[in-house]
């Protein structure tokens, strides 16, 4: 495997890892949201 390929290799994996944690970080987010509207709206 040539030095490019490896550059290559390793850029497409640094990017598949960001748009992973981006979805972790998505899903994340809406599951805080929609439990966060349950838990203000709770009677006492």
């Amino acid at each position: 495997m040539t030095e490019e390929e490896q550059k290559k290799r390793k850029r497409r994996s640094l990017v598949i890892g960001l748009v992973l944690a981006a979805f972790v970080v998505l899903f994340y987010a809406i599951t805080i949201i929609r439990l966060g509207e349950n838990v203000v709206n709770r009677p006492l």
